[in-house]
């Protein structure tokens, strides 16, 4: 089965916000799923690249690296801002972090933490908040806070499912 690549996915508009506690449930858990396919891999697996795209260890690594993206859209929201900040479609960070050399423990710490600061920066708000409104400056299309969360999710699981094809052809 073919995944649809990242830049090509649709985004729709969340109306009902009664769905953000789900989706925070959902964003909570995340780094135990990439723990539970990741923490007992070989290390050969880990750094296993197939056709230019990135390892294992650069999918978590990624993960980390985009969370402090997150926190900063979600405060734009907060603050009324009337676009969202813009993400480094190169993904430079990732491409230049040498997540590989990294310890695959020290990987899955760090976006359990990075992860953690997101998730309280969701718990902590009011239902008033909910409301706010930016432009998602890639999509074109305006973002309330449910929508971030739920983006974000997609966003975990389409790297989830990048992992995962990778230990299917390994």
């Amino acid at each position: 089965m073919k995944k649809t690549e990242w830049f090509k996915r649709k985004f729709p508009v969340i109306e009902d916000n009664g769905i953000l506690p789900v989706i925070i449930e959902r964003l909570s858990g995340t780094p135990a799923r990439v723990e539970k396919v990741c923490s007992t891999l070989e290390s050969p697996v880990l750094t296993l690249r197939r056709n230019e795209k990135w390892t294992i260890k650069e999918e978590i690594g990624h993960l980390s690296d985009v969370e402090p993206l997150w926190l900063g859209r979600l405060e734009d929201l907060l603050n009324g801002l009337p676009e969202l900040r813009a993400a480094d479609l190169t993904n430079q960070l990732t491409h230049t972090a040498n997540h590989n050399a990294t310890a695959i423990r020290q990987l899955l710490q760090r976006f359990r933490e990075e992860r953690q600061k997101f998730l309280t920066g969701l718990k902590g708000l009011h239902d008033e908040q909910l409301n706010n409104s930016s432009l998602h400056p890639r999509l074109k299309t305006p973002m309330r806070i449910i929508d971030l969360a739920h983006f974000v999710a997609e966003h975990d699981d389409h790297h989830l499912a990048s992992i995962r094809e990778i230990l299917v052809v390994s």
